[in-house]
């Protein structure tokens, strides 16, 4: 059994170099795979690790006064949810491009008073998901508003506009996202262009799954793992999309098989294996299409000897 971390911290780290080599030297002896993203910021990790080395990192890390009140939050499964461990240092924790003063976050709430505050919502309430749409279709709080962008770095501007739609005085703003930490950048930014009520969901749908359970969420929740989709809690929910091609109810989400798309989309297993792993009948057809197969684990970069042999493929049928 695997033990599936997801942790942030949000605190300067005067060397990221540093830290960097630190965990790397710990990892070496472990058996841990994920991401985890190291920078003046702070550190934002999404891991998985056998149950008795990851419980030795979570004591290695409290160990570190920095870092001893990290929310880890820890699902169970039965194998690695990352294919390799990746420790790297980056310049933003989040791609948001522009300044952002952590002091002036928003309100920080538990899940159960995410939960209160959802159930006795102050009229012209904004209920804010600020994750992707394709995160968002599979599962999200009843009412939640998602901001129509291409990619959060666009959340400044986003921020400014909203102002001319509602009064950032008067008006309430309740965010959630994944893990957290989006929350807290976003919600510094709409504080900074002058919205007073800023919540933002403590531990994000993860924690408020474990907490909490799925009252006021239909559906799942998209994770940037190997399992891609999964239930916030063990109660069986229906899926709330559906198959790209028949239409019928699916959270079950795939790559396209064709390299050069490689859209993400959902589907249910009769489609996938009737389009072969394909989103349109297009992308069947032409370009460099990879092996069919039937599990939705997220398609890796493949070898230079597969690349070639699809280039060679094509080559012949076009």
């Amino acid at each position: 059994m695997y033990s599936v971390l997801a942790y942030y911290y949000i605190g300067h780290i005067e060397n990221p170099e540093e830290e960097m080599a630190r965990h790397k030297e710990f990892f070496k002896t472990r058996d841990f795979k994920g991401r985890i993203y190291i920078s003046h910021q702070g550190i934002n990790g999404q891991s998985s690790g056998s149950e008795a080395h990851a419980q030795e990192y979570i004591d290695w890390m409290r160990q570190d006064l920095r870092f001893k009140d990290i929310d880890f939050k820890i699902h169970k499964a039965h194998q690695h949810a990352f294919p390799k461990m990746t420790v790297k240092v980056k310049s933003q924790l989040v791609a948001i491009d522009c300044e952002v003063d952590f002091d002036q976050r928003g309100v920080s709430l538990s899940p159960q008073e995410w939960k209160e505050k959802l159930e006795e919502k102050e009229e012209g309430t904004l209920l804010l998901d600020v994750r992707n749409d394709y995160e968002w279709d599979v599962g999200h709080f009843e009412g939640a508003e998602l901001p129509k962008l291409k990619t959060f770095r666009e959340f400044p501007q986003y921020a400014k506009d909203l102002k001319e739609k509602v009064d950032p005085k008067t008006t309430p703003v309740m965010m959630y996202c994944t893990g957290g930490i989006r929350c807290e950048f976003y919600s510094a930014v709409l504080k900074q262009e002058g919205f007073e009520k800023v919540y933002q969901l403590d531990g994000g749908v993860i924690g408020y799954g474990l907490r909490e359970g799925v009252d006021h969420w239909k559906g799942k929740l998209f994770v940037f793992d190997d399992r891609l989709v999964v239930p916030i809690t063990e109660d069986a929910v229906a899926p709330i999309s559906y198959c790209r091609h028949c239409n019928e109810p699916c959270d079950v989400y795939y790559n396209c098989a064709n390299m050069d798309c490689n859209e993400l989309f959902v589907c249910c297993s009769s489609c996938l294996k009737q389009h072969q792993g394909c989103c349109q009948k297009d992308c069947l057809e032409h370009g460099r299409v990879r092996p069919y197969r039937e599990d939705a684990i997220p398609f890796r970069k493949c070898s230079y000897e597969m690349k070639a042999a699809l280039k060679h493929e094509s080559s012949l049928s076009s």
